[in-house]
Formats: C-alpha cells, structure tokens, sequence
C-alpha cells in the first residue's frame, strides 16, 4: 500500500489526475499485492507542483522531477525495485510530454519501519495489513458462494 509523492515545478504535467492515477496503479502492481478495495483505496499518489525557482542542481537547471515511494519494509526486492523505478519514470516523462524528461527524473524508495504505517488511526505492522487483508478475501469468498 504504497504512497507516492512526485514534486515538479508547476506546468511540467497537464493531467495530474491521471499522472497520480497511473502512478499509483504502477506501484500497486510491482507490489503485487491482490486486487482488494483495501489496496486500492491506500495507494495513491500525490503530486506537489512546485512554484519556478523552487528546484536547482548545482549548474542551476530547474527541470527535475522527484518521485518518493514509501512502502511497508520489505515489499520490494530487487527485481521489483528495477522495475518499478524504470516504469514510474517512464509514466512521468510520458505525463510530462517530455522524454528527455527520463534522465531527469529522481525516484526515491523508502521504506517504512514494521508498525510504522497507521490507515484509520492505528500503526499496522505487516501481519496486521496482511489479516486485514485475508478478512477481505473471506468476505468477498462469502459474498460469491451465497
């Protein structure tokens, strides 16, 4: 259930909307957790336009992109994080209209600690989102089979 942050001076995406839609979907599916409501509704993203002057790398180029992903510990191993660094930088330069926009495109992944990601007040442990989510499994079973 990851949250993604994307900071860009303001005017580098035309569709935020859809740029913050397509990233979440990305992040989701690398995580490869199963297609529940509760996946779905605590993965998002959120995109901070930033006003001009407010990015420079020490030449003083401003066209830059950050993209944070904060993750439960442990969802993504290697092979998920080559993939999914690739693919969100990919979306971005597409939001952007801009493909040149791909060597300038950060993507950090962080990781929270174990109990350190709270949904509705209480600080989840890995165990705690997995039960949830099997309880969500067995009510959607219990739905189908009556």
């Amino acid at each position: 259930m990851p949250m993604i942050d994307v900071y860009a001076t303001e005017g580098t995406f035309a569709d935020r909307h859809q740029l913050a839609r397509d990233l979440a979907a990305a992040v989701m599916r690398w995580e490869q957790v199963p297609d529940l409501a509760l996946f779905r509704r605590n993965t998002a993203a959120f995109i901070h336009d930033l006003p001009p002057g407010s990015v420079s790398n020490v030449d003083g180029e401003s066209n830059y992109v950050r993209v944070q992903v904060l993750t439960p510990i442990g969802v993504l191993d290697r092979a998920k994080q080559l993939g999914v660094v690739a693919e969100l930088t990919d979306i971005v330069a597409a939001a952007a209209g801009d493909d040149t926009l791909k060597q300038r495109t950060w993507v950090l992944l962080t990781e929270s600690p174990e109990g350190g990601w709270g949904i509705g007040g209480h600080a989840n442990t890995g165990a705690d989102i997995a039960a949830a989510a099997r309880a969500e499994i067995a009510a959607k079973s219990a739905t189908t089979a009556t």
